[in-house]
């Protein structure tokens, strides 16, 4: 076998048959994603086990990211509950096996959208899939977090004003430029919180992409990327869903320069009253809600730009996807202008 990036396999392959006695034959590895997040690979053995592997980025990270330990945690505390999830094996936090800590998992067969157009799905059946969506978030937010042993997983309450500054001072620790619609968010999100709080279990990455579907149903069968998960306020989920209803087709495959109708895409409002209603909610998504969601996923994006800077970024297009930053602060500024 040959080195995989930044470790040696053979130090995995040894490691795995200590953890799992039967394996046996060679193991094949493959990187899967061109993503940003935790570098993931399916780990695959000849006589048909097949496993999938996530670890953390090489390189010095920012406090609290790529948080595997976290993924496998919440993972472990979901099985069980009415929220699909892979069967996480176990997690290491030995630096000696793969470079960083990593966690394994089993390995799912299914299906991953990202385009919320979704252009593979027949036009009748669209509807069904994102409608899926809506209601799996409802069912996360609907567990109960306390009874799974998330208890200490996030602090309960005041999550937008503990997000605003946490993101602004991440802002700070891995701004490139300035950026003066970035300025005006953190100066409008403070003093704009709805009334209001809860806690849920929150994603905080819930979008198409990020779940598996039933290979031929409009059925979720895994929620996946678990890594921005938190004890939070479950309408910061729902609104970051929806955002694709506010960006162009060329941002990460948007709708807002479709023609929805044509498609036969529900629209953003009906989306989310499907998530309202199967969460029994009587509140709803307002602006601040997407206000906030578009800000926070400027932030990540350019700590992705910064990671590219220094060479530590996981994907190779790590340079143009965080140059999208400025492009998410400016939609965000744009609701706060129109509103």
């Amino acid at each position: 076998m040959t080195i995989i990036n930044e470790f040696d396999p053979e130090n995995l392959l040894e490691y795995l048959r200590h953890q799992i006695p039967s394996l046996k034959g060679a193991m094949q590895l493959q990187r899967i994603g061109g993503g940003q997040s935790n570098p993931t690979f399916y780990v695959t053995f000849e006589q048909g086990m097949e496993l999938v592997l996530r670890k953390q980025p090489p390189g010095p990270l920012l406090k609290s990211a790529h948080a595997v330990d976290r993924e496998f945690r919440i993972m472990s505390a979901l099985k069980g509950t009415n929220v699909p999830v892979p069967n996480a094996l176990f997690y290491c936090e030995d630096k000696d096996v793969v470079g960083t800590p990593f966690y394994v998992m089993e390995r799912i067969q299914g299906r991953i959208f990202s385009n919320y157009a979704l252009p593979e799905i027949a036009p009748a059946e669209r509807g069904s899939y994102l409608m899926e969506l809506a209601e799996t978030l409802a069912k996360l937010h609907a567990v109960n977090w306390k009874s799974v042993g998330l208890s200490d997983y996030g602090k309960p309450g005041n999550f937008f004003s503990r997000q605003i500054t946490r993101w602004s001072a991440q802002w700070e620790a891995s701004k490139t430029s300035e950026n003066d619609d970035i300025n005006l968010l953190m100066e409008w999100l403070p003093k704009n919180i709805p009334v209001g709080d809860e806690t849920t279990i929150a994603h905080g990455d819930y979008r198409l992409g990020n779940v598996m579907f039933d290979p031929v149903q409009p059925r979720i069968i895994a929620v996946l990327d678990w890594e921005l998960s938190t004890l939070g306020h479950p309408l910061a989920d729902a609104a970051y869903s929806s955002l694709p209803w506010i960006t162009e087709s060329d941002v990460f495959e948007g709708l807002s320069d479709l023609d929805i109708n044509r498609l036969n895409i529900p629209s953003q409002e009906q989306y989310l009253e499907s998530y309202r209603v199967c969460s029994g909610r009587s509140d709803r998504v307002e602006p601040f809600h997407h206000v906030f969601s578009l800000f926070r996923f400027a932030v990540i994006l350019e700590g992705i730009t910064a990671r590219a800077q220094a060479g530590n970024a996981v994907g190779s297009d790590a340079q143009a996807v965080g140059q999208l930053s400025s492009r998410f602060a400016r939609y965000a500024a744009d609701i706060v202008k129109s509103h």
